[in-house]
């Protein structure tokens, strides 16, 4: 697996659209380590999900309505949460807003659609 550069410059790095309403940009990665930003227009939704990495997310703006094993918070700007790997998470945002998740290992599925 290839790694990310050692700087990233927001103005210059991809945006992608993921459809949906979620829009995501790399932020460094290697093979143990990935952080990526999202944003959520208002409504969006991160569909209930699992998968093998532990995740932290960090929520900068809006509000999340965020499932985690099948709990559910309300989060704001300054929040965050973890998932364990393998736990069924996902997020509604009904205001529009910003998260930054991180994952170890790194999401391989980012990087082969990132490529």
């Amino acid at each position: 697996m290839k790694q990310s550069a050692h700087f990233s410059f927001g103005e210059e790095s991809e945006i992608k659209d993921l459809g949906g309403g979620l829009k995501r940009q790399m932020l460094g990665f290697n093979e143990e380590l990935m952080a990526v930003k999202i944003w959520f227009d208002k409504g969006a939704e991160g569909y209930v999900h699992a998968h093998r990495h532990s995740q932290v997310s960090y929520v900068v703006e809006g509000e999340f309505h965020v499932t985690v094993g099948g709990v559910i918070k309300v989060l704001t700007a300054g929040d965050s949460f973890f998932i364990p790997p393998f736990v069924e998470h996902g997020a509604v945002c009904p205001t529009g807003g910003i998260l930054i998740d991180t994952f170890s290992p790194a999401r391989e599925d980012f990087l082969e659609v990132a490529e």
